[in-house]
């Protein structure tokens, strides 16, 4: 049976697997020799766990020290350390929607410097989102791990190797669709090592993927067939590659080369890229354990349940979290219910994310009409909840809170208990609008309770929250990694649109109508009778939505520059107390900053940053910086 890894770190000091040297020819007693890790099992498992604790995507904690020694400068890059390290377990819930590009808004200073990113784009230097110093670090023990391994005496050890190269590519995926070409090593640098293998020039864009591409395919005939969520396995590596070449496909079809081929894929190549991420989500989709989950009759609750219920049908690959919580003692929980939940708890956090109205109206009708709202209609009317939201995708519900939305322990108001209130300002009998922070109405305070430190710290709320992986029946709102709601890395639903727009882009439309339909039926809403690029890039937004997708999609179609160039729109709820229903304000530029967000097309391609060109100047700058 193979061991399931919790993705945490383990403390032995074979980690940096560095030879001794003993004068008496003893075996130390403070550390593991080589010999003895390769060929230990437990060993060799909890090294290989500690890899994948120090992957991108699945990182949860500050668990991978960065070496003073580290030989090569590809290595030493410190930039981006700083930042991801001051993430630690306690704040993974705001680190999982450091992606939200046109989704939602950033409600909090502490992530002030992702503000800035959201209004000027990514800036030489910059550190927003990047994983250079990391990556780098955990490819060179992946590399490490992958050469020693191989003489290894222990059973299934292919599969153990086969597991790191899995990482391994996945640390380049996150590399290339951020900067670009980087430099390609797959071999353990040393001190002695020669100029150009210390100090590498960058691979291609297309080398990149090429690499990514071949070695998930090699290693998806290694990997057994099994339905373990927690660890890489045949479906996993298939989910990579079909993502990877999809990103390839797209980076073809709609990118330009540049700095002679560095950057961009040839346009004639994307329908091979295409055709790669169709066989190799085709092969998930026909031959593997997973499906659609679908086996609650509510079908708002059966969303929900994609993300709350572990080992379910959809779950491919997972971050696993469980075990102890924060406060005994343990540290393999996330924070995401406090940091997103609809009500202040600890130091007054919750809803740190406020998806915009814009995306709220992304969510159509169950009948297949747009969900945009007439704003001339809603100005000259009052509305009830039900009239508002009445009707729409049941993906909604699932995905984001908003006012009336039920949830235990909400404080009552013009809705009543266990009902969250949003309204920020009544409207007397006698017509008079009262707003004051202190303010109340025949005994309903003038501020929905959801909205007291809003008004404190006069920040314009959007008036939604995320509801995607809240678990509204557990007692996680109240301090820091006590959600122990698995993070999905790959799951179905994504499998079936990946398959469904490399089908279109092959021109296979019936396999992308048919694959986007299996996700409307699931989800409760009409079916489609034509598909283009269009639907199905919306309906990737809706069924993706706080997955952290959509930034990067609209970096590989390239629309990021239209996309997120713009303002964006809240909603602000005024209960009427003559009649029990509520006005509707529109509030534009709800982001209140000094510029709008703007996404400049240098942002395309990440900076590579003075400070590892300094390191290695046989590294060249992107375009722009």
């Amino acid at each position: 049976m193979r061991t399931k890894y919790k993705l945490a770190i383990v403390a032995l000091s074979a980690m940096t697997l560095t030879s001794c040297y003993d004068v008496l020819d003893q075996e130390p007693t403070d550390r593991y020799s080589d010999a003895v890790v390769w060929n230990d099992p437990y060993l060799l498992d909890a090294h290989l766990a500690d890899l994948y604790a120090c992957t991108p995507v699945m990182i949860q904690d500050a668990v991978c020290s960065m070496p003073n020694d580290a030989t090569s400068p590809m290595n030493r890059d410190r930039s981006d350390w700083g930042y991801l390290m001051g993430f630690s377990a306690q704040m993974e819930g705001a680190v999982r929607t450091l992606e939200i590009a046109d989704e939602a808004k950033y409600n909090f200073g502490a992530q002030g410097h992702l503000l800035d990113m959201k209004d000027n784009g990514i800036q030489a230097n910059g550190i927003e989102l990047q994983w250079w110093g990391n990556a780098y670090y955990t490819i060179r023990n992946l590399n490490n791990f992958i050469e020693n391994a191989g003489g290894s005496t222990i059973p299934n050890v292919d599969e153990r190797i086969a597991e790191a190269r899995f990482l391994r590519a996945f640390c380049y995926f996150a590399m290339v669709k951020r900067y670009g070409g980087v430099p390609l090593i797959t071999e353990v640098q040393s001190m002695d090592d020669d100029y150009d293998a210390l100090y590498p020039k960058r691979n291609t864009e297309k080398e990149l993927y090429d690499f990514i591409l071949k070695e998930t395919g090699e290693i998806a005939g290694i990997l057994p067939s099994s339905n373990d969520a927690g660890r890489a396995n045949r479906w996993a590596a298939l989910a990579l590659r079909s993502r990877a070449a999809l990103f390839a496909g797209s980076i073809a079809q709609f990118g330009s080369q540049q700095l002679d081929g560095l950057l961009g894929i040839p346009a004639g190549e994307a329908s091979q890229y295409y055709q790669i991420c169709f066989d190799a989500s085709n092969e998930i989709i026909t031959q593997s354990p997973y499906a659609l989950y679908n086996e609650d009759a509510d079908k708002v609750q059966n969303f929900k349940n994609i993300f709350l219920k572990k080992g379910n049908s959809e779950a491919i690959m997972v971050k696993q979290h469980g075990g102890k919580g924060y406060t005994d003692g343990g540290d393999n929980r996330w924070s995401w219910d406090m940091v997103e939940c609809p009500r202040p708890n600890v130091w007054g956090v919750g809803n740190y994310h406020g998806p915009y109205l814009d995306m709220v109206e992304e969510f159509e009708y169950i009948d297949g009409t747009p969900g945009a709202i007439n704003r001339e209609e809603a100005k000259a009317r009052l509305w009830t909840m039900e009239e508002l939201w009445g009707n729409k995708d049941p993906r909604f519900f699932a995905s984001i809170w908003t006012n009336g939305t039920s949830w235990a322990g909400a404080v009552g108001g013009p809705l009543g208990e266990n009902t969250i209130n949003m309204h920020n300002g009544i409207m007397t009998k006698e017509g008079t609008l009262i707003d004051g922070r202190y303010d109340s109405y025949e005994g309903v305070a003038a501020i929905g309770d959801q909205l007291v430190r809003f008004k404190e710290g006069n920040t314009p709320n959007t008036g939604f929250g995320v509801m995607k992986y809240l678990d509204p029946g557990a007692n996680n709102m109240n301090w820091f990694c006590e959600s122990t709601t698995d993070y999905l890395i790959f799951r179905y639903g994504e499998i079936l649109l990946n398959y469904a727009e490399a089908a279109f882009e092959l021109g296979k439309t019936g396999d992308a109508l048919d694959a986007v339909n299996k996700i409307r039926d699931r989800a409760g809403i009409a079916l489609l009778t034509s598909i283009d690029r269009d639907k199905i890039r919306h309906e990737r937004k809706v069924e993706l939505v706080f997955e952290n997708h959509r930034y990067w999609d609209l970096r590989r179609w390239r629309t990021a520059v239209t996309t997120l160039t713009r303002t964006y729109t809240g909603l602000r709820y005024i209960y009427d107390a003559a009649s029990g229903k509520f006005r509707v304000d529109f509030i534009d530029d709800i982001d209140g900053r000094p510029s709008k967000p703007t996404f400049p097309e240098k942002n395309y391609y990440f900076p590579i940053g003075q400070g590892r060109i300094a390191a290695n100047p046989n590294l060249v700058e992107n375009p722009g910086y």
